[in-house]
C-alpha cells in the first residue's frame, strides 16, 4: 500500500529523527532514557512490565502484553491488546485523527458506574504496515484515566492531544509543551 500524501507530508516535517540529541534535551540520569534518543520513524517494543487502566474503582484493562510506541520527542505511548480490555465498557466515539506513522486512529470512550467518558482512548483498526503490531490494539490517555506500568502511576504527556505516558524512566522535555511543535 502507498502512503497517502497527507502521510508523507506529515513524515517530512520532523526536525529531529533520533540520530543526534539536541542541546535542549535533558541529559538522562541512572536507569533513564532520552525521549529524544527515540527514532523516527518509531519503533513498536514489549513494555516490560504490567500495564493496567483504571477508571474510579474499576480495573478496565491489564496486561501483560502490552506495546509500546518510542518516538521522537514523545515519552512511550502504551498499547494494550483488545483481548486484555474489558470491551463490554468500551463503545466507539465519535471523530477520527491522523498519524502520519501509523494511520487513521477512531476513539474510544468509557461507560463505567452508569457515567460515560468521552474520548478515553484510540486505536488504529487499519494501521500502516509498518505498524500492523498495533492492530486490535488499543491505547488510552494518562489525563482521563488512571493508567500504571507496573506500580508507577503514569502522568498525562503535556498539551492534551498526544497521548504519551510519562513515567520516571523517560526525560524530555516532551513534545506537546508549549514550543515544542514542529520538533
Amino acid at each position: 500500500m502507498s502512503l497517502p500524501p497527507w502521510a508523507r507530508a506529515g513524515r517530512a516535517q520532523w526536525r529531529y529523527t533520533g540520530t543526534d540529541r539536541p542541546a535542549f534535551a535533558v541529559e538522562p540520569g541512572p536507569g533513564q532514557r532520552s525521549v529524544w534518543d527515540f527514532p523516527r520513524p518509531p519503533v513498536v517494543e514489549p513494555v516490560p512490565a504490567v500495564v493496567e487502566v483504571r477508571c474510579g474503582e474499576q480495573t478496565i484493562a491489564r496486561s501483560e502484553r502490552a506495546l509500546r510506541v518510542l518516538e521522537t520527542g514523545g515519552p512511550p505511548t502504551c498499547y494494550l491488546p483488545f483481548g486484555d480490555v474489558d470491551r463490554s465498557r468500551l463503545e466507539a466515539a465519535p471523530g477520527r485523527s491522523r498519524c502520519e506513522w501509523k494511520g487513521e486512529a477512531r476513539y474510544w470512550s468509557l461507560l463505567v458506574d452508569g457515567a460515560r467518558h468521552e474520548a478515553v482512548g484510540w486505536s488504529y483498526p487499519e494501521p500502516f504496515s509498518e505498524f500492523e503490531s498495533l492492530r486490535d490494539h488499543v491505547s488510552f490517555y494518562p489525563a482521563r484515566v488512571a493508567c500504571y506500568v507496573g506500580e508507577v502511576r503514569v502522568a498525562p504527556q503535556p498539551g492534551g492531544f498526544y497521548g504519551g505516558w510519562v513515567t520516571p524512566e523517560f526525560v524530555g522535555p516532551f513534545k506537546g509543551a508549549p514550543g515544542t511543535q514542529g520538533l
